[in-house]
């Protein structure tokens, strides 16, 4: 049950981020300011409080698969860990939070675009941070071979 948990919080967490990483790209570019001010509203409710226990849910669940586990996949996922966690609560949820006052007041100025800035480089860490996890994670299960052992496996 456990592995269950794991895998699909750790599939829909990082769809979250995915889907507000490009919903705000492509909003930003090609919708209105009334547009832009629905999506950052959206992202914070209902969207964090989807995101937030999603990703909870995938480091706790991982944690406690990890506890009996060794070796170098463990010990990469769980150094990545912390940052993913620090990143999401540090720097996601508070610049959604401002971003969607600021958007609901109508000002998009320069400090909206300079933090809708640090918002989308930060989600992008996360996401690939959560995509080395998952590798790695697929390689731990023996659903994916790693790089040295499918490059010897071709020649």
């Amino acid at each position: 049950m456990p592995e269950r948990a794991h895998l699909a919080a750790g599939l829909l967490a990082p769809l979250c981020i995915a889907t507000f990483f490009l919903s705000t790209i492509l909003t930003e570019l090609f919708g209105s300011y009334a547009a832009v001010a629905q999506l950052k509203s959206l992202i914070v409710t209902p969207g964090l409080w989807i995101m937030v226990p999603l990703m909870a849910a995938a480091g706790g669940s991982g944690m406690f698969l990890a506890r009996s586990r060794k070796g170098r996949l463990v010990d990469a996922k769980k150094k990545r860990m912390p940052f993913i966690a620090a990143n999401g609560l540090l720097v996601l949820v508070p610049c959604a939070i401002v971003l969607d006052r600021w958007a609901a007041a109508g000002s998009f100025d320069t400090a909206f675009h300079v933090v809708q800035a640090v918002e989308l480089a930060a989600g992008a860490t996360n996401l690939v941070l959560m995509g080395l996890n998952a590798g790695d994670g697929l390689r731990m299960a023996g659903r994916l071979r790693s790089g040295a052992a499918a490059a010897a496996k071709a020649r």
